[in-house]
C-alpha cells in the first residue's frame, strides 16, 4: 500500500514516522523548509513508547509522484484548502483519504471536492507536539491511537486493509464501525477544552481554582453535548464520565492547543472547532449555548485582530 502523509507535524510526523519505522511505503508531502530540515536531521520521534530516528522520503507540491492508495491528511484546518489543491493530481480511482483534522466541516469539504467515496473518517488520539528542532515529542501521556472508518459506518475491505497495513507499527490502530460518533465525541471534548481555556486563558486547574470555574467548564460541556445529540450522536455514558473526570481534575495543567496557538500569535482553528459547532447548533435549533457563543466570539476577535495587524504591516 502506497501512503502519502500530508504534513510532518506532531500528528503526521508521529504516525507517518512510525509507519516508516515499520518498513511501510510512506512518502511525506511537506513544504520546502520542512523538507530541508528532514533531509538534514531526519525525522525524530521522542516518545514514551520508544524513540525513533528515520529518514523518510519527502516530496513537494507539483511533484508528488502518485497516485497513492492512502492519503493521511494531517494538517491544520486553515491549511485544508491548500492541501486539497496539492493532493488533487494524485487522487486515483481507489485512493482513500484519511483526514485527522478536528471537528466535522472538513468531511463536507473533502467530499464536495473529491467525492464522498474517497473520504474516510478519522480520529487521532495523541498528546504530541513539535520540539524546537522539528522533533515529534510524545511525553505528555501514553495515548497514541489512530482510529478510522467509513463515514457511512461498517467495516469495509479498504478499512480492514489499512488496519492490516498498520499492524506492527508502534501505535495503536483501530478500525471503527461508527467513526462519526467517535469524531463527534472528540469534537465535543475539544470544543469544551478549547472554549474554556481560551476564554479564561488558563489551565483546567487554574479555572477550577477560580470562583465559578467548575460550573463554567461543565456548562460548556453540556452545551456541546446537546449539539451532538441534536445531530444524532449522543455521547456515551462512559465518554461523559471520562471527560468529566479529565475536566474536573484539581491542579490539572491541561490546556488546548488552540490556546497555545493564541499565546504565540499563530493562526487558530476557532471557526473550524467552535464556529462550526455554533453554526450547527443554530441549524439544529439548539438553544441555550451562551458559553459556546462567547468562546467563538472570543477566538474570532483574536483572529480578526491578527488579520488586521498583518494587513497593516
Amino acid at each position: 500500500m502506497r501512503v502519502l502523509v500530508v504534513g510532518a507535524g506532531a500528528l503526521g510526523g508521529y504516525f507517518g514516522g512510525r509507519l516508516v519505522e515499520a518498513g511501510r511505503d510512506v512518502t511525506f508531502l511537506v513544504r520546502h523548509r520542512r523538507a530541508e530540515q528532514i533531509a538534514r536531521m531526519g525525522l525524530r520521534i521522542d516518545s514514551l513508547h520508544g524513540n525513533a530516528h528515520v529518514n523518510p522520503r519527502t516530496v513537494q507540491a507539483g511533484n508528488l509522484g502518485g497516485p497513492y492508495d492512502l492519503i493521511l491528511l494531517a494538517v491544520k484546518a486553515y491549511s485544508l484548502d491548500a492541501a486539497m489543491d496539492d493532493i488533487a493530481p494524485v487522487i486515483g480511482a481507489g485512493t482513500a483519504i484519511l483526514p485527522v483534522l478536528n471537528g466535522m466541516r472538513h468531511l463536507d469539504l473533502l467530499a464536495a471536492r473529491f467525492g464522498p467515496e474517497h473520504v474516510l473518517g478519522g480520529v487521532a488520539q495523541i498528546p504530541a507536539t513539535l520540539g524546537p528542532e522539528g522533533q515529534v515529542i510524545h511525553r505528555l501521556g501514553p495515548d497514541h491511537q489512530l482510529i478510522f472508518g467509513e463515514v457511512s459506518g461498517g467495516l469495509s475491505a479498504r478499512v480492514r486493509a489499512i488496519l492490516s497495513m498498520c499492524d506492527g507499527a508502534t501505535f495503536l490502530p483501530r478500525a471503527s464501525d461508527q467513526i462519526l460518533r467517535e469524531m463527534w465525541e472528540k469534537w465535543v471534548m475539544l470544543a469544551t477544552l478549547a472554549g474554556v481555556s481560551c476564554l479564561m486563558r488558563g489551565t483546567i486547574g487554574d479555572i477550577l481554582a477560580s470562583p465559578g470555574g467548575r460550573d463554567a467548564i461543565l456548562s460548556l460541556f453540556g452545551e456541546c453535548r446537546a449539539v451532538a445529540e441534536a445531530a444524532g450522536h449522543a455521547s456515551r455514558p462512559a465518554f461523559v464520565d471520562a471527560v468529566t473526570g479529565m475536566l474536573t481534575k484539581e491542579g490539572s495543567l491541561l490546556t488546548a492547543s488552540m490556546l497555545r496557538d493564541i499565546e504565540r500569535e499563530a493562526p487558530a482553528e476557532g471557526e473550524h472547532v467552535l464556529g462550526d459547532m455554533m453554526q450547527r447548533a443554530e441549524t439544529l435549533g439548539v438553544v441555550g449555548t451562551p458559553i459556546l457563543r462567547l468562546a467563538r466570539c472570543h477566538v474570532g476577535t483574536y483572529d480578526a485582530r491578527r488579520k488586521r495587524e498583518a494587513a497593516a504591516q
